[in-house]
This record gives C-alpha cells, structure tokens and sequence, in this order.
C-alpha cells in the first residue's frame, strides 16, 4: 500500500477555490441530487409564501405574475367557483336564478337558405363554353353545386381545370339514392381553386349498371378516389387504367355503401378459401342433390 501525499496549497489562491474544493469532498461525484431536489422545494414553497402574502396584502385579490401559469389556471378555478355559489344562493333566495342569454344564432338556429347559382361566374362560363353543361346550379351556405350531364364529363371537367383555375381535386365520392327512380346514384366532385380559394361541386346522375367516364386523365389523384368508389358502391369508370377494389379485398361480395347491403356484413370466403367457395359467393354451397354444404 503506497501512502498517499497532500497535495501542497497554491500561493496565491483565493479563499473561494478552497470554498469549492471543500463543497466537492463533502459531495462526491460534485453534486447531491437530495440537496437539489431540496433546494427546489425550498425555493417552490418560497415563492408560494411570497404570492400568498402578496395576495393577503391586496385583499386576496392580487393579479398573478406574467407568464405565471399555475396561479393564472388558480385564478380561473377560483373565479369558476365564486361564479357556481352566486349561482347557488340566487336560487336558495328566489328559486331559480335566470339563465344567460344565448346568441342569437343560438337561440334560434336559422339555416342557411338554398338560391339559385345559375348567374355564379363558373357557372355562366360553362354554360356558354359547353352547349347543356349546367343542368341546375344551386347556392348553401356559400358554396355552389352544379348539377351536370355524365355524357360530358371529360369536357367540363377539363374546361373548369384548364380555364376557370380548379387544378385540385379535392375528393370524388358518391351518394346512394336508392329510392330515386331516374338514377340510384349521384357522383360528386369536389374541385378547388388557389387563387381566390373558392370550391366548386359537380353532381353528375348516373343510372345502376351504368359506367362513367373516369377523370383521372384530368386529374391524376382521381385514379385512387375512383377506385374507393367502386369498391363501396360498384359504380364502374370506364376509361380507369387500373379499377381494382382498394378498401376491401379481391372476392369480396357487394359493396358496403350501398343502402341495400346488409348491416351484418356478408361473408365473403372465396379469396380465403378459392378451392371451396367460388369467386364473389359466401360460405354456403350448394352439392349436388341440392344439399346446403
């Protein structure tokens, strides 16, 4: 065992070097995290008097510090429950207290009212650019819908991106009139423009078991709208480089979307099980002899 030697002082250091290197020793590694964490209590508990005081000094009602946001979230509790036991008291003296009036559009909800959207710029350029484009044109809430003929759809399409501004197609879905005898189902477009931030709507009718026209020739992000559409309504888009099922799987048996399919669910085994149940069918089977399998 080697003996160890002190190291000798320097002439010249200050008292406040000897200060420090006496802290080190007394704690190893150079900090006690107990004497931190301490330390922060203290100074936490500090603070707490001092807002206390400041508040007794004012009469308890002293604003809380800049950017103080434990006491501004106290403040607002506080204000919360003076508010609850007004409220209280109002209705142990006199019954019940009156309630806040409502906004007026609150209080009496009027909906937006549907106009006539035939003079609406858009409008009146497609209708004179293309002969019988614009079947109706219809105003709510600010935005315009115009009701159109699927035979023209590439045409319309195309003029209302290249020359009224609508590069972005927003989303292309479709609606399920079932009960409506001139057409089951309305496709919707919903196009965009940058420069004034203005939407447009397009509805164009189609009839059960008839295609439309795809416009992913007009607007590439069309390709995956068009398909999600076939695959919830099976509404065919000719024209479509690659109209597969996209949401549900290849076999699968109906569409989901349509009001006719089952709320259930159908089961659809034939792209889990090919070699049992036949392409698009369910789980029964019919044998031979006319047993269910």
């Amino acid at each position: 065992m080697t003996d160890e030697k002190a190291t000798p002082p320097v002439e010249g250091a200050s008292g406040q070097d000897e200060e420090s290197r006496t802290d080190a020793a007394a704690s190893p590694g150079g900090t006690d995290p107990e004497a931190e964490k301490a330390a922060k209590v203290a100074a936490a508990k500090a603070k707490a008097a001092a807002l206390k005081t400041a508040r007794e000094a004012a009469g308890g009602d002293a604003p809380a510090p800049a950017g103080d946001a434990d006491a501004e979230k106290a403040a607002k509790i506080a204000a919360a429950k003076a508010k609850a036991a007004a409220l209280k008291a109002a209705r142990e003296a006199g019954g019940e207290a009156p309630a806040e009036p409502k906004p007026p559009w609150e209080d009496k909800p009027v909906p937006p009212p549907h106009e006539d959207a035939s003079g609406d710029d858009d409008a009146t350029a497609l209708a004179g650019a293309i002969e019988d484009a614009v079947l109706a044109a219809d105003r709510f809430a600010g935005d315009v819908t115009l009701t159109v003929p699927r035979e023209h759809l590439i045409e319309i399409t195309t003029f209302l991106k290249r020359e009224r501004g609508y590069t972005f197609l927003v989303d292309l879905t479709a609606v399920d009139r079932l009960e409506r005898e001139e057409g089951r189902f309305d496709v919707v477009y919903w196009m965009h423009r940058f420069s004034d931030s203005k939407r447009l709507r397009l509805v164009a009718m189609v009839p059960e078991g008839e295609p439309v026209a795809t416009v992913s020739g007009v607007w590439r992000t069309a390709n995956w709208m068009e398909r999600e559409v076939w695959d919830m309504f099976g509404i065919e888009f000719a024209g479509h480089p690659n109209l597969e099922r996209i949401l549900t799987w290849e076999g699968f048996n109906g569409h989901p979307l349509r009001k006719d399919f089952p709320v259930e669910g159908i089961d659809t085994g034939a792209a889990i099980y090919p070699d049992q149940y036949p392409p698009g069918g369910g789980p029964v089977v019919a044998e031979e002899g006319g047993q269910d399998a």
